[in-house]
C-alpha cells in the first residue's frame, strides 16, 4: 500500500500514473506533473488515460494500478474511464454550442435603441429637470455612434408616463432594445439604475446602477454613455469613444443649469421660453466656454417670434450672436449649426441658408429639424417638391414630433393633397388631442372642403387651447371670415391689433383676418409694414392658408420679388 503525495490517498502499486482528486501527473515518481496533453497505456488492457495541468487548473484524472487491481472504491476501472470520458465529450460539445450561439449573437448587435425617459423616483417634482435633461444627454451621446439608429427626444417622450408594454413601444417605434432608467436624488447623493431590454425576448441584457454625488453629475454622464455603448457595439474606435463621452462642461453648476434650460425649451410655449433663455445664460454665465449654453441660447432666440411675437430686429441679431458663439467653441455642434442656418432663412438670404442647412445635415444626417427647417425654407422659395422630401425625411428620423407632423399637413395642404391633410391631422390629434396645431392644420381642411361649422369648431379648440396665442388667433379671425361670420371675425381682427401694439402679433397676423374679409387693400398695407420692419416670416405667406386670396395680386408676386424670391 503506497500513498498519493498530493491527495494523500492510498494505492496499491508502483505504476500509479495519474491523481484522481486533483490530476497530478504521477509517473513513477520521476515526473511531477506532465505540461501538455499525454496518452498514456494503461496496465488494464485497452484502458486509456489523459492528463494536463492548464495553468493553475487542472482537470480530473484516475489512480491505475499493475496487473492486480485493488479495491473498487479505491482504485480506477473501466467505469470511470467511459464516465470521465462522457463528461468530457458534454463539456466540449456544450462549449461548442455555446461558442457558436454567443458568436450568432455577436454577429447581429443592436443597430436601434430608444432611451426611454428615465424615471424621477424622488418624489420631489423638481427633479424632473434631471431626469428629463439626463435621458436627453444620453440619446445625445449615442447618436453619435455610427450604424445605430436613436430614436430622438420627441419621439421617446410621447411615452413618458404611459403604461404600456415595451413590445408595443418597440414595435411603434421600430427598435430592437430598450434603454430604461430610474433617478433618485437623495441630498447630494445621486442613485441611477439603468437596464437595458431585449423587449422581443422580454430579457434583460445588461443592468447597473451607480452612485454618484451631485457634484460628479457630468462625470456620470460620460461614464454612462461609455457603458451603454460598450454594450451596444463590440467595439468602439478611439473616435467614437471620445464623441460619445465628450463632456462640453466639467462645471456642475453650469451642466445643471443647462439641463433646466433644456427641460423648459422642450415646453415650447412663450413664458417656458423666457425661463429656458434666464437658464442658458445662468449656463453660460458659470461657464463662459460653455458650447451647449449658447446652442440653447440661439434656439431660443430663433424661434421667440414664432411664440411670443417678438419683432426680428429685437431677437435675430442676439439668436445669430449666440449661435455664432457656439460654433465656434465646437464647430460639430448641429442644434447651433442648425438655428445659424434658419436666422439666414429669416434674413432672406435664401443661398446663404441652404449651405448652412447642408452642413448641419451633414454633422448630422439624423437631427430632424434641421431636415424640419430645411423644408420650410425650401417651401418658401417654392421649391414644392424638395420642401416634401425634406420634411417627409424629418418625420421618418422623428416620427412622433408633433410640430413636424404638423407641417407634413400644411405642406401636403398646399399642395392640394386635402383629404391627406386631414388624415395627417386626425392622427396627430389622435397622438396628442391637446396640441393645437394640429386642430388648426385640420380646420384649414376642412375650410377648404367648405365644411365650416366642423372647420370653426376645430379653430375654437385650437384657441382654447393656447390662450393668447397670436397664429391660432390668426387663422379662428380668417375662419370665421371665409365662412362667412363677418361681426365674429371683426373682434379677432381688433384682438390681434391690440397684440400687435403691444409687441405679441406681427402684422402678416392682422393682413390675414383683412384677406379673410376680402380687405385686400388693407391686407397689403399690413403685408407692407412687415416688409418694411425686414420681419423675416413673412416669406410664409406663400404657402400659410390665411393669404391664398391674396395670390392672385400683381401686389403679392411683386411682395415676393422684394424678399428675393421668385413669384
Amino acid at each position: 500500500m503506497k500513498r498519493c503525495p498530493e491527495c494523500r490517498r492510498d494505492y496499491y502499486d508502483d505504476s500509479l500514473l495519474y491523481c484522481l482528486e486533483d490530476g497530478t501527473a504521477l509517473v513513477q515518481g520521476s515526473v511531477p506533473f506532465l505540461e501538455e496533453p499525454q496518452t498514456a497505456i494503461l496496465s488494464e488492457p485497452g484502458a486509456v488515460a489523459t492528463g494536463f495541468r492548464d495553468g493553475d487548473v487542472t482537470r480530473p484524472h484516475i489512480h491505475t494500478t499493475g496487473a492486480e487491481a485493488g479495491p473498487p472504491e479505491k482504485v480506477g476501472s473501466r467505469q470511470w474511464q467511459l464516465a470521465i470520458f462522457g463528461i468530457a465529450i458534454l463539456v466540449l460539445v456544450g462549449g461548442f454550442f455555446g461558442y457558436r450561439y454567443f458568436a450568432s449573437a455577436n454577429s447581429n448587435p443592436i443597430e436601434s435603441i430608444a432611451v426611454m425617459p428615465f424615471v424621477n423616483d424622488s418624489g420631489d417634482p423638481e427633479v424632473e429637470y434631471l431626469s428629463d435633461g439626463m435621458t436627453e444627454t444620453l440619446i445625445g451621446s449615442l447618436s453619435q455612434l455610427p450604424n445605430l439608429s436613436v430614436k430622438p427626444r420627441t419621439s421617446v417622450f410621447r411615452y413618458k408616463g404611459k403604461d404600456m408594454s415595451l413590445q408595443s413601444i418597440a414595435n411603434e417605434l421600430r427598435v430592437q432594445a430598450i434603454l430604461n432608467g430610474r433617478v433618485v436624488q437623495r441630498g447630494d447623493q445621486l442613485i441611477l439604475s439603468l437596464e437595458l431590454i431585449d423587449p422581443a425576448k422580454d430579457v434583460v441584457l445588461w443592468s447597473q446602477q451607480y452612485n454618484r454625488k451631485q457634484s460628479d453629475l457630468v462625470s456620470l454622464q460620460s461614464e454612462i454613455a461609455r457603458d451603454v455603448s460598450n454594450k451596444l457595439k463590440s467595439k468602439l474606435s478611439g473616435v467614437d469613444e471620445q464623441k460619445v463621452a465628450k463632456s462640453y462642461t466639467a462645471n456642475s453648476d453650469a451642466y445643471q443649469f443647462y439641463l433646466k434650460g433644456r427641460y423648459y425649451w422642450n415646453k415650447r410655449t412663450a413664458e417656458n421660453l423666457k425661463k429656458a433663455m434666464e437658464h442658458f445664460q445662468q449656463a453660460a454665465d458659470t461657464d463662459p466656454n460653455y458650447a451647449l449654453a449658447y446652442s440653447g441660447l440661439a434656439d431660443c432666440y430663433v424661434v421667440l417670434g414664432d411664440y411670443t411675437g417678438t419683432p426680428n430686429r429685437e431677437s435675430l441679431p442676439k439668436a445669430r450672436a449666440f449661435a455664432e458663439r457656439a460654433l465656434q467653441l465646437d464647430s460639430s455642434l448641429v442644434e447651433a449649426q442648425t438655428s445659424w442656418a434658419y436666422s439666414f432663412a429669416l434674413l432672406w438670404q435664401w443661398d446663404r441658408a441652404e449651405i448652412e442647412f447642408k452642413k448641419a445635415i451633414e454633422i448630422n444626417p439624423n437631427y430632424a429639424t434641421a431636415h424640419h427647417w430645411y423644408s420650410l425654407t425650401l417651401t418658401e422659395t417654392g421649391r414644392i417638391e424638395e420642401a416634401l422630401r425634406e420634411i417627409k425625411r424629418a418625420q421618418e428620423v422623428d416620427p412622433l414630433s408633433l410640430i413636424i407632423s404638423y407641417n407634413v399637413a400644411l405642406t401636403q395642404l398646399f399642395i392640394g393633397d386635402v383629404n391627406g391633410s386631414v388624415q395627417q391631422s386626425k392622427r396627430l390629434i389622435d397622438l396628442d388631442p391637446n396640441f393645437p396645431r394640429a386642430h388648426q392644420s385640420l380646420a384649414q381642411a376642412y375650410l377648404k372642403q367648405e365644411r365650416y361649422l366642423e372647420a370653426i369648431e376645430e379653430f375654437q379648440k385650437a384657441v382654447s387651447l393656447s390662450p393668447g396665442d397670436r397664429q391660432s388667433l390668426r387663422d379662428l379671425g380668417y375662419g370665421y371670415a371665409v365662412a362667412g361670420k363677418r361681426s365674429e371675425a371683426l373682434v379677432v381682427l381688433k384682438q390681434l391689433q391690440a397684440k400687435y401694439e403691444k409687441g405679441e402679433a406681427f402684422p402678416a397676423d392682422v393682413a390675414a383676418v383683412l384677406a379673410g374679409l376680402g380687405d385686400k387693400d388693407g391686407a397689403f398695407t399690413w403685408l407692407e409694414k412687415d416688409f418694411q420692419g425686414r420681419e423675416g416670416r413673412l416669406a410664409r405667406i406663400r404657402y400659410h392658408m390665411p393669404y391664398e386670396p391674396l395670390r392672385t395680386d400683381p401686389r403679392y408676386a411683386d411682395l415676393l420679388r422684394r424678399m428675393g424670391l421668385n413669384p
